[in-house]
């Protein structure tokens, strides 16, 4: 198939235009064929080739594999085959990756402007260290002149500078060393797991599994299926290896006779309350219900999150390179009016 690059917002509007379809009574095939009309050029051909395999007999969950489309995409198109919810399943899929697009492109506007204006600072520190500075400390010694408060600070960072850059380069080559002798050689679940360890990001990544794995087992409980043969689902969806491990996991242990909020405690990919969750589900015989409820509980707190995030880090980073070019300002101008005064 055409191998066009898909934007996450173009796959989330596809599968929204699909499921809306699909709610108005469209066979898959029409819906399909009806959306790819509305589609660019380059698109249309893709789309076109995807309806020639579902006509072949191929599932839309290998078509849409062959487009490349994100496996959390293709997740949602697995499992709505699987339990037939087209439609609903479509329409949840789309809305959870249009939010997860708008959040990425929230923070992305967040990071841009400031990584711009730390670039421009670094610049004019590197300048004021290396030439102004220099002249300004010699002429001071002649003068017998003391330094200010913000030449002293400015000439500190320009000593923890060189520092700062060592350590940083350090780290990275251990990283990367770590990533390439260890990291990549463990399992997807354990992968995983170090990741949403990590302060900060992790809440983020642990919200986001908690609320995929909750609404995609929802949807499979509320076809029928029993919890072992949803997990069994799980484990032959070979496009999302995080979630094909997981099933095998989870099958395991509850064939020891293990429950499963139980075996889900012992995973720190997910948020601690699913656990609970999934307890008192079993409990009240709405299994299926409650993981609904805390998947949607899961995006709205992910949502507020991100929110919080943008709104602590904006003031943080502004007001640290506010007070540097401050610094810097007043490193220069100082001296200048010290030497007005003398003469």
């Amino acid at each position: 198939m055409q191998k066009n690059k898909w934007s996450l917002q173009e796959q989330g509007l596809l599968l929204k235009w699909i499921g809306d379809l699909l709610k108005r009574g469209y066979p898959l095939s029409e819906a399909i064929e009806s959306v790819t009309l509305h589609l660019p050029l380059h698109k249309r051909s893709a789309m076109e080739l995807c309806l020639q395999e579902l006509r072949e007999g191929y599932s839309l969950y290998n078509a849409f594999s062959k487009l490349k489309f994100n496996e959390d995409v293709i997740g949602y198109v697995y499992f709505a085959e699987q339990h037939g919810g087209l439609a609903e399943a479509f329409r949840d899929g789309s809305e959870m990756i249009l939010k997860r697009d708008e959040n990425w492109q929230k923070l992305k506007k967040l990071l841009m402007y400031p990584i711009f204006l730390i670039l421009v600072t670094i610049v004019l520190f590197l300048f004021v260290i290396q030439i102004l500075l220099p002249k300004f400390s010699s002429l001071f010694l002649s003068l017998d002149l003391e330094a200010n408060f913000f030449t002293n600070i400015v000439s500190g960072f320009g000593n923890l500078f060189p520092i700062m850059l060592s350590v940083t380069f350090l780290l990275v080559i251990v990283l990367l060393c770590y990533y390439s002798f260890r990291f990549k050689r463990l399992t997807y679940l354990k992968q995983k797991t170090i990741i949403s360890s990590i302060p900060v990001f992790g809440v983020f990544l642990k919200l986001f599994y908690s609320h995929y794995f909750s609404v995609q087992l929802h949807y499979l409980l509320q076809a029928g299926l029993s919890v072992f043969e949803a997990l069994q689902l799980f484990e032959k969806n070979e496009k999302q290896p995080l979630y094909q491990e997981l099933g095998y996991e989870l099958q395991s242990g509850l064939l020891r006779g293990e429950a499963l909020e139980v075996l889900i405690q012992k995973y720190f990919i997910f948020d601690f309350e699913l656990s609970r969750i999934i307890a008192h589900g079993q409990k009240n015989g709405k299994l299926a219900e409650e993981l609904a409820f805390f998947g949607e509980h899961c995006m709205e707190r992910l949502e507020e999150k991100v929110e919080k995030t943008i709104k602590t880090i904006q003031p943080i980073i502004y007001s640290f390179i506010g007070f540097l070019l401050v610094s810097m300002y007043l490193a220069v101008l100082l001296p200048m009016f010290h030497l007005m005064e003398g003469f």
